[in-house]
């Protein structure tokens, strides 16, 4: 399903957020395992997608903690499968083992920490690892920018090497072509600057990227680097500086050189500009909606959209495949 984009110039705070939860609400719910939700922020956001016609869930982690916190707080998750497990470590462990068994075709974040639900994904027994680099993508809703914006890595790979980063951007681009997004999304592999220094090692990675991609290592994309965060987003800036490229001044995936750049450029566009940041995590065996406690039930709703659109992508392409 085709995602309708914004007009250019166009700013409507959280339209961009509005298509993508109606696009998701168009396809079958997607059965999701939900991982140790033990509070009301994550109750509430299952319960919220369920109800959308988003999710299928079914909740893995301690029982009783469950049906206590739902009970506190007046979520009702009577019509969901509830697996009990005694602690967070368990639930995702479990959610794995789910997984495996075909039980699910997406896994959300509770209330365990990231590292706990991540140890399991990635563990080399019985994890859900596949050939590819496991990274992180935040879809952002900018109300300034008419694209919609991929932020990646912003939480995972701290400081990813070569191959990392053409893990990280074939993932970001393959999430934007089979959730619907469009297709041959505008890459902008940012630095400090838009020339290539051997001072700036960041520089010379995204010259190799671009080269990766001419030589088809990279696929479904259009990219250009290095670019400064300004001729990236900015055609003036672009123009200015005499930039010309399919993507300098309206890049759609922004690759950032590590975690560190990434969390602060999507926390300043969240704090400065009031976007949005819903959250997924790519290359395992399936998507992972990684929410935090801080995220407004509107973000948790649009991460649900964003991975059953995926989950809904990848399926109609193994089908194709088959045929």
């Amino acid at each position: 399903m085709r995602i309708a984009s914004l007009e250019a110039g166009e700013a409507k705070p959280g339209a961009k957020y509005d298509r993508l939860i109606a696009a998701a609400k168009a396809i079958p719910a997607a059965a999701t395992i939900v991982v140790h939700p033990c509070d009301e922020s994550s109750l509430r956001g299952v319960a919220d997608a369920a109800e959308a016609g988003i999710i299928k869930p079914t909740l893995v982690g301690p029982a009783g903690k469950i049906k206590a916190a739902a009970f506190k707080h007046n979520i009702d998750i009577s019509g969901f499968e509830l697996i009990d497990v005694p602690h967070s470590e368990a639930a995702a462990a479990k959610a794995v083992e789910l997984i495996h068994a075909a039980k699910g075709e997406m896994l959300m974040k509770g209330s365990l920490h990231t590292d706990e639900l991540m140890r399991s994904v990635t563990a080399k027994a019985g994890g859900l690892r596949t050939e590819r680099r496991i990274s992180h993508v935040f879809v952002m809703d900018v109300p300034a920018y008419s694209e919609t914006v991929f932020i990646t890595d912003a939480a995972i790979n701290i400081f990813p090497d070569l191959d990392g980063k053409r893990d990280i951007v074939q993932n970001a681009i393959d999430l934007y072509n089979q959730a619907g997004f469009g297709t041959l999304p505008r890459v902008a592999i940012l630095s400090a600057v838009e020339t290539v220094t051997s001072k700036i090692p960041s520089t010379i990675e995204a010259a190799a990227l671009c080269k990766m991609a001419d030589r088809g290592q990279i696929t479904g994309g259009l990219l250009d680097g290095p670019l400064a965060f300004d001729n990236a987003v900015d055609m003036e800036a672009a123009r200015i500086k005499g930039i010309r490229s399919e993507v300098a001044g309206r890049a759609q995936i922004l690759v950032v050189p590590d975690l560190e750049a990434g969390n602060m450029l999507a926390k300043n566009l969240a704090y400065f500009a009031k976007a949005d940041g819903a959250g997924i995590v790519l290359g395992a065996r399936v998507p992972i909606v990684l929410t935090s406690r801080a995220d407004s039930p509107r973000v948790r709703m649009a991460s649900c959209a964003v991975a059953t659109l995926y989950a809904d992508g990848r399926r109609r392409h193994a089908q194709t495949v088959a045929a």
